[in-house]
């Protein structure tokens, strides 16, 4: 990496002249959050901001929420790619800072307004230093909508978002690591992560009369011990899988028996086939409860999600790019996959890639963890986020071989 270190002084300087437009856009960005499906305004606010960018083309993506971004080169034959998505939760910001939501019940409470401020500083970078790069490579950034309904990342795969990409990056904001510090693991990085649905309908009736009703609460109660107590002993006890029922609802008054109930809730496992066998002793539980309480269960997926695995080569080559930026101490290994679900998975199905986690917490303050009504970034973290997406580019611009 020595031979390059003059390139990357250059991205380098070309990231510090553009940080304080980095951060404006962050904080826009974090007090105009739109839910996944409807980031329209988002979608145009970026289309204003990349047409200010010299060489460079796009297009939104379906129903016109995202776009996808090239630097066309008549003599490329590679394309790299780089990712950034762009959508927010539904939840309410807590937060008393100048660029709080100013939406109802709506904040960016996962890092995707610092991803895309961060992606957009690289492409300027990329715009100001096309030169560095050899004639041959073409690059494209895809600001992805929703990634948290895991629904994004195939509709920009049916609009052809990967064409000719040999490899993609992406980064991910983590508040237990600190601003100046970056996250890599080889392989399983992310969980597979399936979202279920189950409708439990029984006969309702008066409360203190049961025995004239089929209760799906009973039913619903049942069901929820016996799958927490089976299904973890249920698979290799060497692999972690976590279930968690997030929602219960039936009923609206205290001496009714309702006549249904909804549950849902989600599975997560590093192993995809783990995952799998979960899934199905779920519905087999599922249905064994209902036969025993004498209700109707209807049992659905709402999304699943195939774990995020890094491939070793490229993520080697990302992280060296980044030893002189970050310094002794930067690069921090990842020790086990995280239980979290990320639909950055679906493009590696497609071509080779790499998700790095990029520190954004501030040493001996508290961490208000991701999807926090509280949670919120050290902005000193985003220039090192878009020079460490502009510096893997460059090296594995460089690389005769980018992957494995």
């Amino acid at each position: 990496m020595a031979e390059w270190q003059a390139g990357f002084s250059q991205i380098d300087k070309s990231v510090d002249q553009c940080a304080d437009e980095i951060r404006e856009m962050r904080r826009y960005l974090h007090a105009h959050p739109e839910p996944s499906g409807e980031e329209f305004r988002t979608s145009a606010y970026l289309v204003d901001r990349i047409s200010e960018l010299p060489g460079v083309e796009y297009r939104l993506g379906p129903e016109g929420r995202g776009l996808i971004v090239d630097f066309p080169r008549p003599r490329a034959r590679r394309r790299l790619a780089f990712r950034a998505d762009i959508d927010a939760l539904r939840l309410q910001d807590e937060k008393t800072v100048t660029y709080r939501s100013r939406e109802s019940n709506l904040m960016h409470a996962c890092g995707h307004d610092a991803h895309t401020a961060m992606a957009w500083g690289a492409l300027k970078t990329l715009a100001q230093n096309c030169g560095l790069f050899p004639e041959d490579l073409a690059f494209r950034c895809l600001f992805q909508p929703a990634e948290e309904t895991a629904t994004g990342a195939r509709e920009f795969i049916e609009a052809n978002a990967l064409e000719n990409v040999e490899a993609i990056l992406a980064l991910h904001v983590d508040p237990t690591l600190h601003a100046g510090q970056i996250g890599w693991r080889h392989g399983p990085l992310t969980a597979c992560a399936e979202e279920f649905d189950i409708l439990l309908e029984g006969v309702g009736g008066h409360g203190a009369r049961p025995h004239t009703t089929r209760d799906p609460i009973a039913a619903a109660a049942q069901l929820v011990q016996a799958a927490y107590a089976q299904i973890p002993r249920g698979g290799d006890a060497r692999v972690p899988l976590v279930l968690s029922f997030g929602v219960i609802q039936g009923g609206i008054n205290p001496n009714v028996i309702p006549e249904s109930v909804q549950l849902r809730g989600t599975i997560r496992c590093p192993d995809a086939a783990e995952a799998k066998r979960a899934r199905q002793q779920l519905r087999e539980i599922t249905d064994a409860t209902a036969q025993a309480c004498q209700v109707h269960a209807h049992f659905s997926i709402a999304y699943s999600v195939p774990p995020v695995t890094n491939d070793p080569l490229l993520t080697d080559r990302c992280t060296a790019s980044m030893e002189s930026l970050l310094g002794p101490g930067g690069l921090v290994r990842i020790e086990l996959p995280s239980m979290g679900g990320e639909d950055f998975a679906w493009y590696l199905r497609h071509c080779p890639g790499c998700l790095l986690r990029l520190g954004v917490g501030t040493p001996l303050q508290p961490v208000h963890h991701l999807h926090s009504p509280k949670f919120d970034i050290n902005e000193a973290a985003l220039p090192f986020g878009a020079k460490a997406l502009a510096r893997s580019l460059y090296a594995l611009a460089w690389s005769e071989t980018p992957t494995t």
